[in-house]
């Protein structure tokens, strides 16, 4: 999660959608490590890879999302520190929307009738509530 507090001068902004179904399998991966994480410098991040490439392939892909305006990174020191491109709420909202347009037609009471199906999903009252929290503060 993003710290809001965090001093957000030194970082270049760019104003796009982080769509991740035109990223590969590492550039997700990546991406999901800086959301989780807020910042971090591509040491942390290869750290943070599950069988991770070396060091320099992990800053080859960064690179590579700077370039797609993907991620965001300002100098610290003698490296750089780098964090998603877009808040993640933002994020999610357009990875809904690219989800309902490919499979759902568009149509969002279809989404949440196949996420809740009882043949899937086995829902406890505790995650019924918590569903209904969300949707009363979105």
């Amino acid at each position: 999660m993003i710290d809001c507090h965090t001093d957000l001068s030194h970082y270049e902004f760019v104003v796009s959608e982080i769509d991740t179904s035109k990223l590969s399998r590492r550039e997700r991966q990546i991406i999901d490590i800086l959301y989780r994480l807020g910042e971090a410098s591509a040491k942390q991040v290869m750290e943070e890879m599950d069988d991770a490439p070396s060091y320099s392939a992990v800053r080859a892909l960064l690179t590579t999302l700077l370039n797609k305006q993907k991620v965001t990174h300002k100098k610290q020191g003698k490296q750089y520190i780098y964090k998603p491109a877009q808040e993640q709420k933002i994020a999610r909202k357009s990875a809904v929307k690219n989800l309902l347009s490919t499979f759902f037609d568009g149509k969002a009471d279809q989404l949440v009738a196949m996420l809740l199906d009882p043949k899937d999903q086995q829902l406890t009252e505790e995650e019924i509530e918590k569903i209904r929290k969300s949707l009363d503060e979105s």
